[in-house]
């Protein structure tokens, strides 16, 4: 049978999503608590991979198993296992030729930036040490959802097959934190993004923020499909893979 994992974890205890040698990624830390429930070996296939660092607020994986007859009992199982880091929040019965990561129709990220010095706030958002434009960002955020082509926010030497998406949206926003922080997010929607990509347009859009960039060099940065014109990769904490829509998931099970 398969199921999906629907899980949330903090990037900052982990080399990423992917498993990789010598280091703790957090699809490890869940196989070997699967393996360990299950008494058997278990691999699990994840929506989409998040770089060291990057958190995830939803996150779906799949695996195959027998039957599993007490799902309360499996997840508390499993959240004993994995540490705080990682929350296995529910497991969901799907037909057997379910994908995680192939059958994803959309995913969201936000990257948040805060205006003041918050030990609270510093380990999930970037501290901007001086005011943004947001109004220019805006506009320079809106000639991202006229473009299909990310080539220049992509990793370079990537295995990507293609560097074509289908944005559905990007834009800033006031952030609203439970500290009182001054703060703006940043909301990008999509089938799909490279590696890097979300990052790098952070990156960018800050310098036009910052006024280093007008609206002019940021299309032209678009148009040009060249990582190296882009601006700097945001530091990763800020970072959060924040939804993943599937056909066969409504809204009550997400």
């Amino acid at each position: 049978m398969r199921y999906f994992l629907k899980l949330s974890y903090s990037g900052a205890p982990f080399h990423g999503w992917q498993s990789q040698p010598n280091a703790q990624s957090v699809q490890s830390v869940i196989e070997s608590a699967l393996s360990t429930v299950l008494r058997a070996p278990v691999a699990i296939v994840g929506a989409g991979r998040t770089d060291t660092g990057v958190n995830a607020r939803r996150m779906y994986a799949h695996f195959d198993a027998p039957e599993i007859t007490d799902k309360g009992k499996f997840l508390l199982s499993l959240n004993r296992l994995c540490g705080p880091a990682v929350a296995l929040e529910d497991l969901i019965r799907v037909p057997d030729d379910a994908h995680a990561r192939f059958d994803a129709t959309e995913r969201e990220y936000r990257y948040f930036v805060s205006f003041g010095k918050s030990p609270f706030l510093s380990p999930v958002s970037w501290h901007s040490p001086s005011a943004l434009d947001t109004e220019a960002m805006n506009r320079a955020a809106a000639l991202l959802r006229e473009t299909e082509d990310f080539t220049s926010f992509a990793k370079l030497h990537s295995d990507a097959r293609t560097n074509i998406c289908d944005l559905r949206e990007a834009r800033w926003d006031d952030w609203n934190n439970q500290y009182g922080v001054p703060g703006i997010v940043f909301t990008i929607r999509a089938d799909r993004f490279l590696r890097n990509m979300v990052r790098a347009v952070v990156g960018t859009l800050v310098d036009v923020g910052r006024g280093k960039l007008s609206l002019n060099d940021f299309k032209n940065i678009i148009d040009a499909r060249d990582r190296c014109l882009a601006g700097t990769s945001m530091p990763p904490q800020a970072l959060f893979l924040w939804d993943i829509k599937y056909p066969y998931i409504h809204d009550s099970e997400r």
